[in-house]
């Protein structure tokens, strides 16, 4: 027997991955012990499919993309979307799927032979990448998994993955006693767990049948996790560089600290370290291409579970929001729209959360990068702290409706990271002078229209742009359409919830008294 392989079987592997490692992931958290106890494998791996899935959802969105185009795309987003260790490890496994479905046409037999190739290859990738391998992790479960679909009979697709499943999960079962922290902790390895997941999410895909599967078992307490003293960093960061160029950045590393994983191809690899000295680990970098997307982890302050609770800091324009943020217990950075805030103005205002565990929303595009160096400093006090890339306060509110303080940290932010990735941003304001935009040429008065950051529309009537805005954002599935309402928008909100209730019945509207100048509506839709 053999499965067709089609671009909708690759999206379907993946997501199934993505839910079920999803469902499982607070339990993967709990199970890691080796080599760092910050609790994030699980989390790490999730992120790092959900970046594949986006990437691979991008390239399926064309009528004719093909299994090569789709494969390439994952690898890249798998790439660019690697967090951690484990994650860096998956963006390899998922690198070796991809080289054998680009050699493929679409339609072709998913065969037992392709699957023995892709597991020996996604072995053989994931131990390349490591510079120090140690067995009873993630490695030892992807050479387990090859061997055994490897050692299976016959070439039919069923008979292979189920062989090469059940070979990943033999193998980890035993890596509890292959590795003493996980023995004396009595888990299973936290990589190898993510990656049953996924291989398991493989099988029922390919063999059209959906089982149940056991639950990964927990770390029976945090008092067994073992005690960190290795390196003080994590570092990681995206390089352009040869591979020559790379070849010498790994001797350098290795010389710096352990946890060395490098994956990728010329021109784009994804580096993980652990150091004592960041900077040192950057210069490395900066000696044989450009670094960039590069995050500095202080592992020492990484616990599993932080005391003193969770709170939010809000960037916001216009009193009202902010008084309505504020009543819901965020603390609030108020701005002007012709003033952003400062590094130090979003310190302080984490400071004044008193609490272990804080999220940022900026709010704008532009603060982000203020954020991020806010959120920076505080890490370095021994805070955990998260900057949501809000880009408006619509995004801010759609966060802030799902935050939910006692969910798991990365729980919280990634719920917030999609609900405000999931909603449109919009506005309405007035042209102070004659310009050439992306819509053609406005005069001083004209009313500009904006959609995700951009000009969409030039008018004279602010309801009839509006009305411009919000249906060029509505998509299939759009429910809510929500309003800030500005200074000088009186009636305005009262009309468009007028016109929505009559042109599009089932979305609902919500309107706040934003009170902010410069922009009459500040407007999302999720």
């Amino acid at each position: 027997m053999a499965a067709i392989v089609s671009v909708d079987t690759v999206r379907q592997w993946i997501q199934v991955s993505l839910e079920s490692l999803g469902a499982q992931r607070a339990a993967i958290d709990s199970l890691n012990v080796f080599p760092v106890p910050d609790g994030d494998t699980g989390t790490n791996m999730y992120m790092t499919l959900e970046s594949t899935a986006e990437a691979i959802d991008e390239a399926a969105a064309r009528s004719d993309a093909t299994l090569s185009q789709v494969g390439a795309a994952m690898a890249r987003g798998a790439l660019l979307g690697a967090r951690g260790n484990s994650g860096v490890i998956l963006a390899q496994i998922l690198r070796a799927f991809a080289e054998e479905l680009r050699s493929i046409p679409d339609g072709a037999a998913f065969d037992g032979p392709l699957v023995r190739r892709a597991l020996r290859r996604a072995s053989d990738l994931a131990y390349h990448a490591v510079a120090a391998p140690v067995e009873g992790t993630i490695l030892t479960v992807a050479r387990a998994a090859a061997d055994a679909a490897e050692a299976s009979d016959g070439n039919g697709v069923v008979a292979v993955v189920e062989a090469g499943a059940a070979g990943a999960r033999a193998a980890l079962a035993q890596t509890t006693e292959m590795l003493p922290a996980l023995r004396r902790a009595g888990v299973v390895d936290s990589g190898g767990a993510g990656l049953v997941v996924v291989y398991d999410a493989m099988m029922d895909v390919l063999t059209g049948i959906g089982r149940p599967h056991v639950p990964v078992r927990a770390a029976i307490a945090h008092e067994t996790q073992e005690a960190y003293g290795g390196p003080a960093y994590e570092v990681m960061y995206l390089l352009d560089a040869t591979e020559a160029g790379v070849d010498v950045l790994r001797s350098r590393l290795e010389a710096l600290g352990d946890s060395l994983v490098v994956v990728g191809g010329d021109p784009l690899w994804n580096v993980h370290v652990h150091v004592d000295d960041a900077g040192a680990a950057v210069e490395a970098a900066l000696e044989v291409g450009r670094p960039h997307r590069i995050r500095i982890t202080h592992l020492q302050t990484l616990t599993p579970e932080p005391k003193g609770g969770r709170s939010l800091v809000v960037v916001a324009t216009g009193p009202g929001v902010a008084a309505m943020l504020a009543d819901g217990g965020a603390v609030v950075v108020p701005v002007e729209p012709t003033r952003r805030p400062s590094t130090r103005e979003i310190l302080h205002a984490i400071d004044r959360c008193e609490a272990s565990e804080v999220i940022v929303l900026p709010s704008d595009r532009d603060t982000r990068a203020v954020a991020e160096a806010a959120a920076e400093e505080a890490r370095a006090q021994g805070l955990r702290v998260a900057v949501i890339p809000t880009r408006s306060v619509v995004q801010s509110l759609a966060a802030v409706a799902v935050h939910e303080p006692s969910a798991l940290f990365e729980d919280d932010v990634i719920a917030m990271t999609r609900a405000a990735s999931a909603t449109h941003y919009g506005a309405i304001t007035i042209a102070t002078r004659e310009a050439l935009t992306s819509v053609g040429e406005c005069r001083a008065g004209d009313v500009l229209g904006l959609a995700d950051g951009d000009i969409v529309h030039i008018g004279n009537d602010s309801f009839v742009v509006a009305q411009a805005v919000i249906e060029r954002m509505l998509t299939t599935g759009s429910e809510l359409v929500t309003v800030v309402a500005g200074l000088d928008s009186a009636g305005l909100s009262e009309a468009l919830e007028t016109w929505l209730a009559r042109v599009h019945p089932g979305i609902d509207m919500v309107v706040y008294d934003g009170g902010q100048p410069l922009w009459p509506l500040i407007i999302g839709v999720e």
